[in-house]
């Protein structure tokens, strides 16, 4: 994995798709971000937060545990901006508020709440289109909250799913430029914790560009 910078006991990675950033529950989920890198590093690493298996990009962990209980107190008390990059379906053509709270749902999925419905937890989603490209568009998204699933289902919501989403959308690998998507495209491309000084990016990753070139 390529780190992409150090502040101190801090050390953010670009995470591949397909890699757990914690071991899973299956023998063949074992493998994951947090091992490779603390063998890449020859040290024992903490963890900060976790994106999905097919999410790529930025991920932060710690070198020591005092820069991990740092780093989860600013993840806690919402002293961190995040950025992620997303192709999704339709002309989004303006900027989008998406409040809407959440709620567990069957199978491990979460839910907007129904109109009238009580309970769920409050999560708040701003989107902005980057680029048209034939299908869909490249947005970016600033989740305000951290909720389960929070992107995904707040674009599915708004008639934005991405293009291929095994558990909210298409199932179904789509092709263009020579390209075949068969894997959320959702990508961490900024990490910020002033607190810390912590300011990371990583660039949307070449197939994706591809894919979603004009």
């Amino acid at each position: 994995m390529k780190v992409l910078g150090r502040w101190g006991g801090l050390v953010a990675v670009e995470k591949p798709p397909g890699l757990l950033v914690i071991p899973g529950r299956a023998p063949e989920d074992q493998a994951c971000a947090r091992d490779l890198l603390s063998a890449q590093l020859g040290q024992r690493i903490w963890v900060c937060h976790r994106i999905e298996r097919d999410t790529s990009g930025v991920v932060v962990f710690a070198l020591d545990a005092a820069s991990h209980r740092a780093a989860s107190m600013a993840f806690e008390q919402g002293g961190v901006k995040k950025r992620y990059l997303a192709l999704v379906e339709g002309a989004v053509t303006a900027p989008l508020d998406l409040d809407a709270p959440l709620t567990e749902a069957r199978k491990g999925k979460m839910r907007v709440l129904f109109e009238g419905e009580s309970g769920g937890k409050p999560a708040r989603t701003l989107v902005r289109p980057v680029r048209r490209f034939e299908g869909g568009t490249l947005v970016e998204c600033e989740p305000l909250t951290g909720r389960q699933h929070q992107l995904r289902v707040h674009l599915m919501s708004a008639g934005h799913p991405l293009l291929f989403d095994h558990q909210y959308g298409n199932q179904k690998p789509l092709t263009r430029n020579g390209v075949e998507l068969s894997r959320t495209p959702l990508h961490a491309a900024q990490l910020i914790i002033e607190s810390l000084g912590v300011a990371v990016e990583s660039p949307l990753p070449g197939e994706l560009e591809q894919f979603s070139a004009a």
